[in-house]
């Protein structure tokens, strides 16, 4: 794979028999780039790269992963038959403070593999969302935190400390906007080539929405 690309995500213009995509995993080292080629899915990362053939992909999980920076991120994790693994962000850091979301370009890419593997006819597990002990683990943080923040509040009110209550309000709407957006995204699942999560993937331009 070359090397002399942009550390930009595109994708091939129409006509083309390749689709790129670029991100910047960390501020260190070199971006990951990867291309949907005829030959396969051909990949870049710092230090390694390789080429695997569409039938030899086992696997494809789509998942939620939002971070304190950038809480409209997502996660392909592709795995190959001989047990490699390959983790595809749809955001990019760019500046230390800074990390920005390719939801566009990474969709664009995520949709071609599929076709692609589609394609080829192999058996490849789809799955969405995160495992289900990590996922049984998440309902049960948030329904601790949503019996600690009532059992607050109710003696907020009960005492008069109405300040508080406002603070303990606040407080629950953020964490269940937070937490429980990570949950109600990341039902583990699985899903076909034809129906892919839509909560699992940035959404689509508008001009293809209908």
């Amino acid at each position: 794979m070359s090397t002399s690309r942009t550390e930009q995500a595109t994708t091939a213009g129409e006509g083309s028999s390749s689709t790129r995509y670029t991100y910047k995993g960390s501020l260190i080292g070199s971006a990951h780039e990867l291309e949907l080629t005829d030959h396969g899915l051909s990949w870049e990362a710092p230090g390694k790269y390789g080429i695997w053939s569409y039938a030899d992909i086992a696997g494809v999980r789509l998942s939620y992963r939002p971070v304190s920076m950038q809480s409209r991120r997502f996660r392909a994790d592709i795995e190959h038959n001989s047990g490699q693994r390959l983790a595809i962000f749809s955001t990019s850091w760019q500046t230390v403070a800074l990390m920005v979301p390719q939801d566009r370009e990474y969709r664009a890419f995520i949709e071609q593999l599929h076709r692609r593997l589609k394609a080829a006819g192999g058996p490849v597990a789809l799955v969405g969302g995160i495992g289900p002990i990590a996922y049984a683990g998440g309902c049960l943080l948030l329904a601790l935190v949503a019996i600690a923040v009532a059992a607050l509040l109710a003696r907020a009110v009960a005492t008069g400390e109405f300040a508080g209550a406002l603070f303990l309000l606040g407080f629950a709407a953020l964490a269940g906007w937070q937490m429980g957006g990570f949950i109600w995204r990341n039902k583990p699942q699985l899903y076909t080539f034809d129906e892919l999560p839509q909560t699992l993937l940035p959404p689509p331009p508008r001009n293809q929405m209908k």
